[in-house]
C-alpha cells in the first residue's frame, strides 16, 4: 500500500510541479552552468546504494592546490535559496518513481557512513530512505546525529500510514517556515562521525 501510495503522490507533485521544475532548472542552469542535477551516491533500503538526484546548490571553487572549498564557501545565493525552500529536493521525485526511495521515511545518508552505523543506527536501512522523515519535522539539521537517528530508528519500528501522513502535513508548515534548515556556523549537516556502543 505505501508504495501504491508513493506513486501516486510522486506522479501528482510532478504534474503539479512541473513549471516549478523547469524554472528551476533554468535558473541553476543560468546562474551555476551544467550540470543542472547534483548526483551522489547515498544508501538506500536494506543498505544498498542508489544514485540520489538533487538540483545543484554549490559551485566546484577549488582552492591554489586543486581541493573543494568547503561546503559554506562553494554554496551559492541561488543553492541557499533552493535549501531555504527545499527546492533542490524536488528531483527526487524521480527516485521515488524508481523505486529507490519513499516520500517518507529516514533520509538517504553518504555510503562512507555505513561502516560507521551501531547495531541500533543500522536498523534505519530496513526501510526505504523518503524524501521528509520523522527526523526532518523534529529538527532536521538543527539536531545532533544522535538525535537524529534515535528518531529514524524509532520511525522505523512504530511506522504507519497515519504517521507518513502526519509526517507530510507538519513538512508542508516547516519548509514554509524554514525551520532546521542547517547547523549554527554549519552551511549543511556536520559529518557523522560514528558513535560508539548503542544508543
Amino acid at each position: 500500500m505505501k508504495r501504491i501510495l508513493d506513486l501516486l503522490i510522486s506522479l501528482i507533485l510532478i504534474i503539479l510541479l512541473v513549471f516549478i521544475f523547469l524554472l528551476v532548472s533554468l535558473i541553476v542552469r543560468v546562474k551555476m552552468g551544467s550540470p543542472i542535477l547534483f548526483k551522489q551516491k547515498r544508501i538506500g533500503l536494506d543498505g544498498i546504494p542508489f544514485e540520489l538526484y538533487k538540483f545543484r546548490t554549490m559551485n566546484n571553487r577549488r582552492d591554489d592546490s586543486g581541493n573543494l572549498l568547503s561546503d559554506k564557501q562553494r554554496l551559492t545565493s541561488t543553492g541557499l535559496f533552493l535549501r531555504r525552500y527545499s527546492l533542490d529536493e524536488i528531483p527526487q521525485l524521480l527516485n521515488v518513481i524508481k523505486g529507490e526511495m519513499s516520500i517518507v521515511g529516514p533520509r538517504p545518508l553518504l555510503l562512507e557512513y555505513l561502516p560507521l552505523y551501531n547495531d541500533e543506527q543500522i536498523l534505519r536501512n530496513l526501510v526505504r530512505p523518503g524524501i521528509t522523515g520523522w527526523a526532518q519535522i523534529n529538527g532536521r539539521n538543527a539536531i545532533s546525529w544522535e538525535e537524529k537517528f534515535k528518531l529514524d530508528v524509532w520511525y522505523v519500528n512504530n511506522q504507519t500510514l497515519f504517521l507518513d501522513f502526519k509526517i507530510l502535513f507538519i513538512t508542508f508548515f516547516k519548509v514554509i517556515k524554514r525551520e532546521g534548515i542547517h547547523q549554527d556556523s554549519h552551511a549543511t549537516m556536520e559529518k557523522f562521525k560514528g558513535t560508539r556502543g548503542v544508543m
